[in-house]
């Protein structure tokens, strides 16, 4: 196994840096199961805290915006997913329904709700149990709903759109779930703040959390672009975006690695 890889994170433009960028990604890894001896994992109780404690503020109007269990006095929008949301609304005659995978306790839907209008909205979250059980005592609602398993929100309303925001490089199996999506009856995906790389592999890192965020660890990929929209070939690309956060960054100060989104429509 060949190990730190990634030693900093420096922008690929030309400005010169004179203090170095706190490690984040870490390690090349063979293995799912190599990188998780490295690493904490999701399912400290620690996360799930800082998530509710932080996103409870924002429902109950004592802060702006949340992510990450971070904390903003101005919300950061990703204007894109926002125009594809309000497209998949127009065409469903200003009815939108959203399967948001892996969506926390709801930040993606506190983050757009108030540019959604009078929209005819249903906001169903796909996520670890421990997050479901929380999301549903502290934030369920008519629009808002938390489920265990795709199946499960299947099976209690029709989705018009998938939204997969900062989830897929998060995922053992990124490509298997690609093809499990691809067979969905549903309209449009949405694909927010996707890690990639530019290379002819995908690389598996650990992501060492920042500990003014919370601490934590757990693998992450590194995606290749090519391979994901091969994966969703029952979908045609509407249009591809910058992510929302770094555009570009350096992998051991050679490989260039960035973040993208995408918003496709069934065929």
């Amino acid at each position: 196994m060949r190990k730190t890889i990634l030693k900093y994170l420096k922008p690929t433009t030309s400005k010169k840096i004179t203090t170095p960028i706190p490690e984040v990604w870490s390690g090349a890894y063979n293995s799912w199961e190599d990188a998780e001896k490295k690493c904490s994992g999701y399912n400290e109780n620690s996360i799930l805290e800082k998530c509710k404690d932080a996103l409870l503020k924002v429902k109950n109007n004592e802060a702006v915006y949340e992510r990450d269990s971070f904390l903003f006095d101005k919300i950061e929008y990703s204007w894109p997913l926002l125009a594809g949301l309000e497209k998949v609304s127009i065409e469903n005659n200003n009815t939108l329904k959203v399967l948001d995978f892996g969506g926390s306790l709801g930040s993606t839907y506190f983050q757009n709700r108030s540019f959604l209008g009078n929209i005819n909205l249903t906001w169903g979250i796909v996520e670890q149990l421990h997050f479901v059980e929380c999301g549903k005592e502290y934030f369920e609602s008519e629009e808002l709903k938390f489920y265990g398993s795709m199946r499960e929100a299947l099976n209690n309303f029709k989705p018009n759109v998938v939204i997969l925001s900062s989830v897929i490089q998060y995922l053992k199996e990124p490509y298997v779930w690609l093809e499990k999506i691809n067979n969905l009856e549903i309209d449009y995906i949405i694909i927010d703040r996707t890690a990639l790389v530019d290379l002819d592999r995908d690389i598996l890192t650990v992501q060492n959390v920042p500990k003014e965020i919370y601490e934590a660890s757990y693998p992450s990929w590194f995606l290749l672009e090519e391979k994901i929209l091969e994966k969703l070939k029952n979908y045609s690309l509407i249009s591809d975006f910058d992510g929302t956060i770094e555009t570009k960054i350096l992998l051991n100060n050679s490989i260039n690695a960035y973040w993208k989104g995408y918003i496709l429509k069934k065929k």
